[in-house]
């Protein structure tokens, strides 16, 4: 019964005490309030004794953010509102954003088994909708700001339904509550971008055959072929239904 048994591996993640506040009440009917702070030595001993800065008080306040003051900041904009956003709902559970980006350059990266090169290829305009746990693309004819008149066309990639939702496979989405809208569009594009494109989910997503498509167009310059994309008899406006 004498043997001591170390188990400070089961408790998880300790936390050592870094500081600590006293406050400080004066009597009488006028009560005002003093805080003092302390620093902790190794052995957690307060030190170091001194009034409260602004500074501290400010990151107290931070760290003391609960998580429902968190997700009041879900899709606000850090300013003025990027141009390229269409439509915003706000809402924390079924918060969405539709937003375009114009025909660029992008890294691609593909599976062995397609026998096309990871590299470089100029994409088409497209146009994004998205929640905290999906994402549904579809491209666009032009560079032009669309409106709610605007026809959509597939997009040309693989791992795209028939809808135009991605199926992502094994990629880690997260999405975090306090997510701003650049911070929301920034992570979407990531995580579609820099995915492997594995295989069609959908025949005939693009007028021409997909896999000859990207091998053309791959580490060429060569810029997208509009004629290759295929309308889907839908508008912008259906997505906002």
């Amino acid at each position: 019964m004498n043997d001591a048994t170390d188990i400070t591996e089961d408790f998880g993640t300790l936390y050592h005490p870094k500081s600590a506040l006293v406050f400080y009440e004066a009597k009488g009917t006028e009560k005002s309030m003093y805080v003092e702070h302390f620093d902790m030595d190794r052995g957690g001993n307060p030190i170091n004794a001194h009034p409260l800065s602004v500074k501290e008080a400010n990151v107290l306040a931070k760290s003391l953010q609960t998580d429902e003051e968190k997700s009041q900041t879900f899709l606000k904009p850090k300013g003025i509102l990027p141009t390229n956003v269409l439509h915003i709902n706000p809402s924390n559970d079924k918060g969405t954003v539709l937003w375009y980006t114009k025909a660029q350059q992008r890294q691609l990266y593909f599976v062995d088994g397609l026998g096309i090169t990871n590299g470089k290829a100029q994409v088409p305009a497209m146009l994004w909708i998205a929640n905290k746990s999906s994402l549904t693309v579809f491209a666009l004819a032009s560079d032009r700001r669309p409106t709610e008149k605007t026809p959509l066309h597939y997009a040309p990639f693989f791992n795209i339904y028939e809808k135009g939702n991605v199926c992502m496979g094994s990629v880690s989405i997260d999405i975090k509550n306090s997510a701003s809208v650049e911070e929301f569009i920034q992570a979407w594009e990531h995580y579609f971008f820099n995915s492997y494109f594995s295989h069609s989910l959908v025949a005939n997503l693009t007028r021409q055959n997909i896999v000859n498509l990207w091998k053309d167009l791959v580490n060429t310059g060569k810029p997208f072929p509009k004629e290759a994309l295929k309308k889907n008899n839908k508008i912008l406006k259906n997505l906002l239904r």
